[in-house]
């Protein structure tokens, strides 16, 4: 196993490449995972670590984790402490990074399914949200077009692994993806904070169903909105005008979840 201690070796550069281009992560066909937590994870869905990154402390203090994770990687390298903070895109680095193959596969919608389809979503941190939330109320898949990188490393923190654990499906057309779901006998809704739209305490979200969330500021755009079936709306009875995108989506699929005879 080499060690790596300069600031300027190749491997250190093309690391902090991948983390800062969403770009070079699509062209070279890879992301980055920083933090003990997040690369066991990425280790149990089945994904190939093709580089290990861990400093001797980090090592002495987790031997037998960093020991199968050596094992099961392409690549493994020890790193000083000075390289490490190069390396990290966080404020207390751990001291362990990994360079990981997207993987990516072509998911077919369940048309069974239920789905969250995020239009444009451009924080990172309402991506990592989402999918938390979607994975812990049993939402079969997340379809993300546009906006924030599904492989930003600062998503993939705020999703604390769940954007590698449940099924995202990646699309560049909303419109076709809507259509095709809808030739299946799929229904579909856009979430608007317009009061015109159907409350969506009322709508049944038996069945398959995608439901569309868009961008912070703008919300679905229109040609997706008049692609959708129905559109709904979760009723506010404050004065705030609408709903951080996180906030709204975990509303949205607590619903399609809540039994038919929960709803009043």
């Amino acid at each position: 196993m080499d060690s790596i201690t300069s600031l300027q070796n190749p491997k250190v550069k093309a690391y902090n490449q991948l983390v800062s281009s969403a770009k070079e992560r699509r062209e070279q066909g890879l992301f980055v995972l920083e933090g003990l937590r997040l690369v066991l994870d990425v280790v149990r869905s089945g994904r190939t670590i093709k580089e290990l990154y861990f400093t001797k402390v980090l090592y002495i203090n987790n031997t037998d984790d960093i020991e199968k994770l050596i094992s099961l990687s392409d690549e493994s390298y020890e790193i000083s402490d000075s390289v490490a903070e190069k390396m990290s895109d966080t404020k207390s680095p751990q001291g362990i990074f990994a360079v990981v193959a997207r993987n990516d596969c072509d998911n077919e919608i369940d048309g069974a399914g239920k789905y969250v389809l995020l239009e444009n979503v451009q924080d990172p941190a309402n991506l990592g949200a989402i999918s938390r939330t979607a994975e812990a109320l049993g939402i079969t898949g997340l379809i993300v077009s546009g906006g924030c990188d599904v492989y930003s490393p600062k998503a993939l923190r705020a999703s604390m692994g769940a954007l590698l654990r449940i099924p995202v499906i990646e699309t560049d057309d909303v419109r076709m993806t809507i259509e095709d779901a809808q030739k299946r006998g799929m229904k579909t809704y856009a979430s608007t904070p317009r009061e015109d739209a159907e409350s969506i305490t009322d709508v049944d979200f038996s069945d398959g169903v995608i439901v569309v969330v868009g961008n912070e500021a703008n919300g679905v755009t229109q040609s997706t909105m008049d692609g959708c079936k129905n559109s709904i709306t979760i009723e506010m009875t404050g004065r705030a005008e609408s709903l951080n995108a996180g906030a709204a989506a975990s509303i949205i699929m607590w619903e399609m979840v809540k039994p038919i005879n929960d709803k009043s």
